[in-house]
C-alpha cells in the first residue's frame, strides 16, 4: 500500500482545484462565513447525522461498526473522498489505491472520528474549519472552510514495538 500524507495529497493537488470563490475574497466576505455555518446547521438527525465533539456531524453509511477498531496509535488504510460546501472535490482515492496514516498525524476530526468505524464501515463527516485547515486553509482548501469527507475504513495496522 503507498503511504501518503493528507497535506502532501492536497499540495499535490493544489495546483489543479479551482476553488469556487477566490481565496482574497473569500476573507472579505461574511456571506461566504455564514454559508460554510450553514452547512453543518443544515444536518440533522432526521437525515442520520449525529454531533461529535467540536461541532463535526458523523453519519455512518455502510458497516455497523463491529469490525476492528482504530486507536490514534495505529496506522489506517482508508478510501477517501473531500469535498467543500460547493462541491468541488478537493481530494480524493477514487480510483486508486487505498491511502496509509498514522492516525496520529491526521487532521483533528479524523482523530476523532476514525475511531467510531470498524474495518468495512463507511462515514461521512462534515467538520468546521477548526477541526480541519483551520483560518488559514490549505492547499485548495480556501481559509475557514467547512469540510466534507467520505471515508471507507479498509485496514487497521498496529505499528511495530506496540
Amino acid at each position: 500500500m503507498k503511504q501518503i500524507a493528507l497535506t502532501a495529497a492536497l499540495a499535490a493537488v493544489a495546483h489543479t482545484a479551482t476553488p469556487a470563490i477566490a481565496q482574497e475574497d473569500i476573507t472579505q466576505s461574511s456571506a461566504w462565513f455564514n454559508r460554510q455555518q450553514s452547512a453543518l446547521a443544515e444536518l440533522s438527525p432526521d437525515s442520520g447525522w449525529t454531533t461529535l465533539a467540536g461541532g463535526m456531524r458523523f453519519r455512518r453509511i455502510a458497516g455497523d461498526g463491529s469490525g476492528p477498531a482504530p486507536t490514534l496509535r495505529d496506522i489506517v488504510s482508508v478510501h477517501y473522498s473531500g469535498r467543500l460546501t460547493t462541491g468541488v472535490v478537493f481530494d480524493s482515492t477514487d480510483g486508486g489505491d487505498p491511502a496509509t496514516f498514522p492516525l496520529r498525524q491526521l487532521i483533528e476530526a479524523w482523530q476523532v472520528a476514525i475511531p467510531y468505524m470498524g474495518v468495512g464501515d463507511t462515514i461521512e463527516i462534515a467538520l468546521p474549519a477548526e477541526l480541519g485547515y483551520g483560518p488559514q486553509g490549505a492547499g485548495p482548501i480556501p481559509p475557514g472552510a467547512t469540510l466534507f469527507f467520505t471515508i471507507q475504513l479498509m485496514d487497521v495496522m498496529v505499528p511495530p514495538g506496540r
